[in-house]
């Protein structure tokens, strides 16, 4: 068999998602040599991931979610259902486990803690799902270089965000081998993606377009709900604002020259 038969673009797209996957748990890497870090630093990296994590939502999923689905009037309707049911998808999860407020402080028991987990790591997990499934379908369709370029944006997008995931749970006072477990758990979802992807592409195209949306809603809901306000409510809210916009331009920057 050549490299362009279809086991072989099926493996590819696996290999590539499941990388992609991997570099969630390299981004929180950094959590193992922060043993005391300062509320005012604490405030400017959640402001960071917060900002790194819109722009991921803008050009890497609603952007591709509006392409996907056709453009215009019909791809622009598709993002918008998407968003508001990811959103109302996270909210009734938020009621479901209340009182989740990520970093209320490491004393209110391992219920509480537990709750806290859910909320931010279904988002990100919903996030990550379609990124890998974008990555199989690029396989899929025989185009390897479209799938490596996609496979390396999204990888390269994955290690900040790995940090944003590890960070609030080392904040609650998780050992950082946890955090670390927890970040890269959120990423192995994107291999389940990428298999889907890439073994049943004419299947998973049609759905790409809503799972980017209704991951995008769910990231929206998250950043809105819990990274923003929880950076603002330090003395160094000003400080979270501006690594806010640091990591959004940041990330921007990588999607766009890399995507």
């Amino acid at each position: 068999m050549g490299l362009l038969d279809s086991p072989n673009l099926i493996l590819l797209g696996i290999v590539a998602s499941l990388l992609t996957g991997l570099a969630t748990g390299v981004g929180s890497l950094p959590i193992f040599f922060t043993t005391n870090i300062s509320r005012r630093v604490l405030d400017s990296l959640l402001g960071f991931a917060a900002g790194v994590m819109l722009a991921a939502t803008s050009f890497s999923l609603i952007v591709p979610a509006i392409e996907y689905g056709g453009g215009g009037v019909r791809g622009a309707s598709i993002c918008l259902i998407g968003i508001l049911f990811g959103g109302l998808f996270l909210d009734l999860t938020d009621k479901y486990f209340p009182d989740v407020n990520l970093l209320q402080g490491p004393d209110e028991g391992q219920n509480h803690l537990m709750r806290k987990i859910w909320l931010f790591t279904i988002a990100i997990t919903v996030h990550n799902f379609p990124e890998g499934l974008a990555v199989g379908v690029g396989f899929g369709n025989g185009d390897i270089q479209n799938g490596l370029s996609l496979a390396i944006a999204i990888g390269l997008q994955n290690l900040p965000e790995g940090l944003a995931v590890a960070l609030p749970f080392t904040r609650e006072g998780f050992p950082a081998w946890k955090a670390f477990l927890i970040a890269t758990l959120t990423g192995m979802v994107e291999p389940i993606g990428g298999a889907i992807g890439s073994g049943l592409v004419h299947l998973a195209r049609p759905i790409l377009p809503y799972c980017l949306a209704f991951a995008a809603g769910a990231m929206l809901f998250v950043i809105a709900y819990e990274i923003i306000p929880e950076s603002q409510k330090g003395i160094a809210s000003k400080l979270a604002t501006h690594a806010l916009l640091v990591g959004f331009v940041t990330m921007m920057f990588l999607d766009n020259v890399l995507g």
